[in-house]
């Protein structure tokens, strides 16, 4: 049975996903061992903080919620063999705009927040767009492209912030507190009395959760089946076969660094809308970063990503909790994050090692062979 189970691709990846988290929580032990006066408490508090509240089990699940829209938009431009390092740009224009939209836009709830959703995707697409062209008809670097974006977007957003959005009246970089119609309503039914007010008031848990988890059935039928997803694959598994099969191999890039854009323009609405309820400075702070972190330990399955997300999501709030209730810092979770990109990363090296390995044996014999015929002739 076991062995039969271990034969299943699916199965057999979560199993090594599992122990290359298990090995570096292992190895971040040992270190806090090391940094730590108190290193069983300190531990404890990273392990078991995040649901030993219901306001931490929320902080958990809404960054979960943001870091799976990201792993989906890593997730689609991976699985075309491309890397995109613009999510955090993507991001705060889709909280610019979605901010501006329920700031501005004089409309009943019902239709202010799809109308800020619908914005903060659409500028996530043309962002994305820009580096996806730039690749495909120009063949720049896109971590370059991407990176340069970022930067832009994020003085734009800056700019945006302190010129317009910030009242007269505020401390420090901040728009004014989004009015009711503008706010994500929670996951809770208002009907629902008593759990709707237990919610809401610790852990304010948004609708976003069932967007989110809408988007990760989309993104694998979008990826798995229609046409668009099988020339995505087949960019991504060979350039040259897929361009000789037919595949439109410029509209596939562009289109795939596009689409994931939308994905990170609407983690950035769920920062403004569904978190802290108004436009801010660093709003992202590089979570873009971390959805590359939570696609690869999903593998590019989008079924997964949410898995990943929750995974990573919780070692992200036991870091902070981990950091407010002992000596140990966050930093230590950073520790954990590169150890297990290693692990990840390295199942991926053997392989490849492995074949360069046979094809090298499998060419030598051949190679006196061929020494003897040129002597020959």
């Amino acid at each position: 049975m076991i062995r039969k189970a271990l034969s299943i691709p699916s199965v057999r990846e979560t199993l090594r996903i599992i122990l290359a988290v298990l090995i570096a929580l292992t190895l971040g032990f040992i270190i806090t061992l090391v940094v730590s006066k108190d290193p069983i408490g300190a531990y404890n508090a990273f392990l078991t903080g995040p649901v030993s509240r219901l306001n931490r089990a929320g902080e958990w699940i809404k960054e979960s919620i943001t870091l799976t829209l990201l792993g989906l938009a890593v997730a689609m431009v991976f699985k075309a063999n491309l890397f995109s390092i613009g999510q955090d740009g993507q991001m705060q224009l889709g909280a610019l705009i979605s901010g501006i939209v329920v700031l501005y836009v004089p409309l009943p709830g019902i239709l202010r927040i799809p109308l800020a959703l619908i914005a903060a995707g659409l500028v996530g697409y043309l962002w994305g767009l820009i580096p996806g062209l730039l690749k495909a008809h120009l063949n720049a670097n896109e971590i370059v492209s991407t990176l340069m974006l970022t930067a832009i977007a994020g003085r734009f957003y800056e700019f945006v912030l302190v010129t317009y959005l910030k009242p007269p009246t505020a401390g420090y970089n901040v728009s004014a507190a989004f009015p009711p119609e503008g706010l994500l309503p929670s996951f809770i039914p208002p009907f629902m009395t008593d759990l709707y007010q237990l919610f809401t008031s610790k852990a304010n848990i948004t609708i976003m959760i069932y967007i989110a988890i809408a988007l990760v059935f989309v993104t694998y039928f979008i990826m798995y089946r229609t046409p668009f997803g099988y020339e995505l694959r087949m960019v991504g598994a060979n350039m040259k076969v897929a361009r000789y099969g037919g595949v439109n191999t410029k509209r596939t890039i562009a289109l795939a660094m596009a689409v994931s854009g939308i994905l990170a323009g609407l983690a950035g609405a769920h920062l403004t809308m569904g978190i802290h309820g108004r436009v801010i400075t660093q709003i992202t702070a590089s979570l873009g970063f971390e959805g590359i972190v939570v696609a690869l330990l999903a593998r590019n399955n989008p079924l997964m990503v949410p898995i990943a997300a929750l995974a990573y999501g919780y070692m992200r709030a036991g870091a902070d909790i981990m950091e407010r209730s002992s000596d140990v810092p966050r930093e230590m979770v950073l520790v954990i994050q590169a150890i297990i990109i290693l692990l990840v990363t390295a199942e991926r090296i053997l392989p490849m090692v492995q074949k360069a390995i046979a094809e090298r044996r499998d060419a030598g014999p051949a190679q006196p062979a061929e020494a003897e015929a040129a002597k020959g002739e």
